[in-house]
């Protein structure tokens, strides 16, 4: 049994892939990642750029799309759409076995909707009535902007993953608003055992970011924390999990079929060559959560990664990390939020740079 495996059968823990690309899909890679115990896949606009950037995989298709009067951000989305179609017949058997708790893939919203609350919830609705599958997920950002939309959407009976969460108070407005939709759902009478959603909640940005800030502190309080700000938030946001998905009113939608949104892990590779490169996988195992690895996380986990149950381990410390960060001068809130800016713009760049290249190769195919 590989690790992957182990975490899902051992911890109740998901490990989904953080990558998909059309080579993928044709040479039998992904049905492999699936085969050792990968049970969903995530993408962002970053990863479907270098997707199509870095394969010719993708030119046949683009070029019929464009010779016929396609426009290039219309043939973006037809490419990446056809990608994600095909992942979720891969992984439809996964959905099935586990009765929808896993088998998942995951589309965004052009990045540039991140501030505009009804220009999310119509193409998170489009893209949901393109890609008619129960196991299918739109991302939608946990910006200020979209989190009444992401109410909308569970309102609506939609599945989402809402991403780019980097801060407690955020996360517990993520939280509030997937409970009062499925609470809108409810009042209508539709099944609330078709809604489904994850939470994700990022990981390592948070350490670079606080470890910057530390450093610019300088005292030996402050450089002491280093490396320890984005696991102990973590751990908190899974008491908070813990907390908002029990009481009467969870345990009132939980007997309609309600499933509980899920903490998702992610940007779990470790971006400082100082730490372990198996740190947010093995600090961050525990049942009903999900976590998003990159191929180099996969490989190094198997390798040398240990499987037991952590995420619950010193909660308590957890909470004191993060009252000690507040002593020396990092403000976490404001930490998150400088995330999530960065966030917003790295995706919109990716964006960006993708319909630039393929407005680019419309120019060359016009010369030829």
């Amino acid at each position: 049994m590989t690790n992957l495996q182990r975490l899902y059968v051992d911890q109740g823990q998901s490990p989904w892939l953080d990558n998909l690309t059309r080579p993928y899909l044709r040479d039998g890679t992904l049905a492999r990642f699936i085969d050792e115990g990968i049970r969903g896949v995530t993408a962002n606009p970053t990863i479907f750029a270098k997707a199509i950037e870095s394969s010719d995989a993708y030119d046949e298709q683009f070029a019929g799309l464009t010779n016929t009067g396609g426009t290039v951000i219309d043939a973006y989305w037809d490419l990446v759409i056809d990608d994600v179609c095909d992942a979720l017949a891969l992984l439809r058997p996964t959905f099935d076995a586990s009765a929808g708790n896993d088998g998942f893939v995951s589309i965004e919203v052009a990045p540039e909707l991140a501030r505009d609350t009804e220009g999310t919830i119509a193409a998170a609705r489009n893209l949901h009535t393109r890609i008619d599958q129960p196991n299918l997920l739109v991302k939608i950002p946990a910006t200020v902007d979209c989190i009444p939309a992401i109410q909308a959407m569970t309102a609506e009976g939609r599945s989402i993953n809402i991403t780019l969460i980097f801060s407690l108070p955020r996360y517990r407005q993520v939280i509030e608003a997937y409970l009062s939709g499925l609470e809108e759902y409810a009042q209508v009478g539709d099944d609330l055992g078709t809604v489904h959603s994850v939470a994700s909640f990022f990981v390592s940005r948070v350490d670079s970011e606080v470890d910057r800030r530390l450093g610019a502190i300088g005292t030996p309080e402050a450089l002491a924390l280093r490396g320890r700000a984005a696991v102990a938030q973590a751990k908190l946001a899974y008491q908070l999990f813990r907390e908002q998905f029990a009481g009467n009113r969870w345990t009132a939608l939980a007997e309609l079929g309600a499933h509980p949104q899920r903490p998702l892990w992610a940007s779990t590779s470790t971006k400082n060559e100082a730490y372990a490169d198996t740190l947010y996988v093995d600090s961050l195992i525990g049942p009903d959560t999900v976590n998003t690895l990159p191929e180099t996380s996969i490989t190094a986990f198997e390798d040398h990664g240990t499987v037991a149950r952590t995420i619950d381990q010193n909660a308590s410390g957890a909470g004191a990390m993060l009252e000690a960060l507040e002593l020396v001068g990092v403000d976490m809130d404001a930490v998150g939020l400088t995330l999530e800016d960065q966030g917003v713009a790295s995706f919109h760049e990716s964006f960006a740079h993708v319909l630039e290249t393929l407005s680019t190769k419309v120019r060359q195919l016009g010369k030829h």
